[in-house]
């Protein structure tokens, strides 16, 4: 039997909703929120009515009949360090996403809409790979500074639905291989995948590794500190520095990666270099993880919406395709993943975690 899904994924601005039949997208829409309409509402979770009657509003001019859904699915959000997979939005659950346990996020309403509405219909309601996914070995958590442990911060829904999309394609198990995904957006994480589990990367919100569009990634600590201690800056306005301003936001003006190879192709050798950087930072970090994976990958693959940029991808492959096989798949289709994840529970393919 066919399984009919809803997806939810909030945003600061937008609700994307889509509406699948197993893995095939019967419609999809994103509705956009005002600053003003945002603004209105004294916390994140006080817009889930808000968020909500628009979503069900939506469904009923698509005359769609909500009760033919089997499963409900919402954006994972800022909850406790947890493992990848799919989660049942528990009590438990439910609460720490009202409670932002690590930090006030749109995408913390997902799984809290997801069981709302899922409740009123009488269907489960998922989430599936957060963001706050972690999974990292011990010896990952060091940073040298012990008030500062490194954390596990990154693109986990793309970077394991990719992965499990190639264990799908060449007829393998996802825990039987060893792999390197490369996630480059508006931040970018490397990770390294081993028997299943992304065992150490590279923290794409606010901590280390290659710049990105948006993000300073990781910056010389001692000049930062000093730029700190200044007063030149607020706390504020260093952070946004790095993450926000950072990267190719701060050197060319522009986080759009079309505008930067639109600067190069005009001949801007300042643009070219940044570019250049960007990508030698990437397979910097790809580097580093076939180390973590000693030697032993047996696939590169390479996603997000930089991924399509053919410059950075050969690039990319040049400098590290001698250490495996590299496989690319453009962009993130992130309602989709989030449609799979719950599928695959829904057809005993995967077993429901438990948070």
């Amino acid at each position: 039997m066919s399984v009919k899904s809803l997806i939810i994924n909030p945003g600061s601005t937008s609700t994307k909703i889509g509406v699948f039949e197993d893995e095939t997208l019967l419609f999809e829409e994103t509705l956009r929120h005002s600053t003003e309409e945002i603004a209105s509402y004294a916390s994140i979770v006080d817009q889930k009515d808000f968020r909500k009657d628009i979503i069900v509003d939506l469904l009923k001019q698509k005359d769609f009949d909500i009760h033919s859904l089997q499963v409900v699915v919402g954006r994972g959000g800022m909850l406790k360090p947890i493992s990848g997979g799919t989660y049942p939005v528990t009590d438990a659950l439910l609460e720490d996403l009202k409670a932002g346990v690590q930090g006030q996020h749109a995408s913390n309403l997902g799984g809290i809409l997801a069981r709302e509405i899922a409740d009123s219909i009488g269907v489960p309601s998922y989430i599936a790979d957060p963001v706050v996914v972690d999974e990292l070995v011990p010896e990952a958590r060091y940073s040298g500074v012990p008030e500062l442990p490194r954390v596990s911060i990154f693109h986990a829904l793309n970077q394991k639905a990719v992965a499990k999309r190639y264990a799908k394609e060449t007829g393998k198990a996802y825990d039987s291989m060893n792999l390197i995904v490369v996630h480059m957006g508006g931040g970018v994480s490397v990770g390294a995948h081993r028997a299943g589990k992304v065992i150490d990367v590279f923290n794409a919100l606010d901590g280390d590794g290659a710049f990105s569009p948006e993000r300073a990634g990781g910056v010389p600590n001692g000049a930062l500190i000093k730029m700190c201690f200044s007063g030149k800056y607020t706390e504020a306005e260093v952070y946004k520095k790095v993450v926000g301003n950072g990267g190719f936001n701060a050197y060319l003006g522009t986080n759009d990666m079309r505008n930067v190879d639109k600067m190069v192709e005009e001949g801007n050798e300042k643009a070219k270099l940044i570019l250049d950087a960007f990508i030698l930072q990437v397979a910097k970090d790809m580097g580093s993880m076939a180390c973590v994976l000693e030697g032993k990958v047996d696939q590169i693959i390479i996603t997000g919406g930089i991924a399509y940029d053919k410059y950075v991808v050969e690039a990319l492959k040049k400098k590290a395709g001698w250490i495996a096989p590299v496989t690319v798949y453009p962009g993130e289709d992130e309602l989709l993943a989030l449609a799979q994840s719950a599928l695959r529970v829904m057809n005993g393919e995967e077993k429901a975690m438990e948070y």
